[in-house]
């Protein structure tokens, strides 16, 4: 009995993980070729830098002058989101904000390869502090 639990647990975790996986962009950007990429940089640069900068922080030379300030497109809160829900953004834009609507701007593989640009803005970077040593 108890390993026919175990063995649904397992099984459950595994089921979560992959549903986290999948809405976390990773195979959104697995699936990136390296021409959409480019398009997407191509398009952030012309469309998005002013106000979201040169690495996605929010802090493009527009930036300072609004109200609120725009998003930080590499914070844990904004990776956190899914690829859905960015593409809604990019899309419908947000409301009491300076982010437009790209809806009938950009097409949606235009959005896409925004999308796959943005995701790849995220770098993971060691901590500055060491971890603690083991005895």
């Amino acid at each position: 009995m108890t390993s026919a639990r175990s063995r649904l647990s397992r099984m459950a975790d595994f089921l979560f993980l992959g549903l986290v996986l999948a809405g976390t962009g990773t195979g959104f950007l697995l699936a990136a070729t390296t021409e959409d990429l480019q398009r997407g940089e191509f398009i952030y640069r012309e469309r998005c830098l002013e106000c979201h900068g040169v690495a996605g922080k929010g802090d493009g030379i527009k930036a300072p002058f609004l109200s609120p300030r725009p998003g930080s497109l590499v914070s844990a809160a904004t990776s956190a989101k899914s690829d859905s829900e960015l593409l809604r953004i990019i899309a419908k834009g947000k409301k009491h904000t300076a982010m437009p609507s790209w809806d009938g701007i950009l097409s949606a593989d235009d959005q896409a390869a925004v999308l796959q640009y943005i995701r790849s803005l995220v770098r993971f970077t060691p901590p500055l502090t060491p971890s603690p040593s083991t005895p």
